[in-house]
């Protein structure tokens, strides 16, 4: 494939995101200032990145000295802050070793070749599948999309990675039929972020945990967007009643810095030898520190009661909001500050209707509306996100009348 002519371009960035027509130049807290002075309350956080708001001090404090001395040298040499960090996590979790990384996705794929390995150097090699759910999302690399099993993100990417097979979110009958002699554990996120904020009942994640000790599975947890703090906890799988034998992290752990990381006892991690995974950038001198100042924030006392506090609030706002314009919104799903609400309307044109009131949210599955706001919220903003929602419902309420007696 040849041009001798160039197109004609707006934006020369690949288009596959539907970007909004708004640009952010600066942030403090929860709030976002946009190239026109117009200030956004942000109830999205980077899709829950943002943990800590924006500019928090002892992440800039600790970025900004760090950036002075060293940023990478890769992980062919000790990272003093790397270790530290990975101490800090395994001492705070079920998990005694971790493996660090840049995204999500990345957080995924070792977790699914440690489950895989795990099985190979117990002398079983064809043990390789994962049981995964309807609705999840894992990422997008071709593995993780495989995983996530969602069609309208596979389609025209070839054929599917091997290895994956979904049943329905909580349906434990279909788990037991679904485990089989290739079977090498079980994959699931303790809340579904992108699928709608949907979550199984406490009793299904005992019941997981019991039919992999019975059957030497390995069980995995997604806590790509639910671990560090979301959900009122440092890791939702301290709410569920069990604990996994891998656990991936991403989004919050850096407070905005990409990270991500890898979790898991040593006996799930016993064939991950040196040489059998890697990373160039993975846990590099900026990362660490901007995870070791996010633990920092987050491990003081009364921070996640914070959460939980901030949390029981919205909820009860929202379902007041719920109660009066039951035509626009009609449910309330979540914990922590993972909170959705079901649309009645498109979800989209909630999202859009909030941007008019700068308020930002995102998208999900279910046609729902996520509110993500930093984990460091305060009452006044959440009156305040409130109120706009508010004005908005009741926009869109006006306009749905509108068309209904049209």
């Amino acid at each position: 494939m040849s041009h001798t002519v160039k197109p004609h371009l707006d934006s020369h960035m690949l288009p596959v995101f539907a970007r909004a027509d708004v640009a952010f130049e600066r942030g403090e807290g929860p709030w976002l200032i946009a190239t026109n002075g117009d200030r956004y309350l942000d109830f999205t956080s980077g899709v829950a990145v943002n943990a800590l708001g924006h500019a928090h001090p002892h992440l800039v404090a600790a970025l900004q000295e760090q950036t002075a001395k060293l940023w990478h040298v890769s992980n062919l040499f000790t990272i003093p802050e790397g270790e530290r960090l990975a101490t800090r996590l395994c001492d705070e979790s079920f998990a005694d070793v971790a493996f660090f990384c840049n995204s999500g996705a990345e957080a995924m794929e070792a977790a699914i070749k440690m489950a895989r390995k795990f099985q190979a150097v117990n002398g079983h090699p064809e043990r390789y599948r994962l049981i995964t759910f309807e609705g999840a999302f894992h990422g997008r690399t071709l593995a993780t999309l495989a995983a996530g099993g969602q069609q309208k993100y596979l389609e025209g990417f070839g054929p599917r990675v091997d290895g994956f097979d979904q049943v329905p979110l909580g349906d434990l009958e279909a788990v037991k039929k679904a485990i089989g002699p290739h079977t090498a554990g079980i994959l699931i996120e303790p809340w579904q972020g992108e699928g709608g904020v949907r979550a199984a009942d406490p009793s299904f994640f005992r019941a997981l945990r019991q039919l992999c000790d019975d059957n030497k599975l390995v069980l995995v947890f997604d806590e790509v967007q639910t671990g560090m703090g979301r959900i009122g906890t440092l890791f939702a799988y301290e709410k569920t009643g069990v604990t996994p034998d891998i656990m991936a992290l991403a989004k919050a752990l850096g407070g905005g810095f990409p990270m991500g990381a890898c979790l898991a006892t040593v006996a799930a991690a016993a064939g991950m030898t040196p040489g059998t995974h890697g990373s160039t950038f993975g846990g590099n001198l900026l990362a660490a520190a901007a995870g070791n100042a996010t633990l920092d924030v987050m491990l003081k006392p009364g921070f996640f009661e914070h959460v939980q506090k901030m949390s029981l609030l919205l909820k009860q706002k929202l379902a007041s909001v719920v109660d009066r314009y039951p035509n626009v919104v009609n449910e309330v799903r979540g914990d922590g500050l993972l909170i959705g609400v079901k649309a009645v309307v498109p979800a989209g044109d909630v999202i859009s209707a909030l941007r008019d009131e700068k308020l930002l949210t995102v998208a999900a599955g279910d046609n729902v509306v996520r509110f993500l706001p930093p984990l460091i919220v305060g009452e006044t903003e959440i009156e305040d996100a409130v109120t706009r929602l508010e004005r908005a419902c009741a926009r869109l309420a006006r306009t749905s009348a509108q068309s209904e007696a049209v």
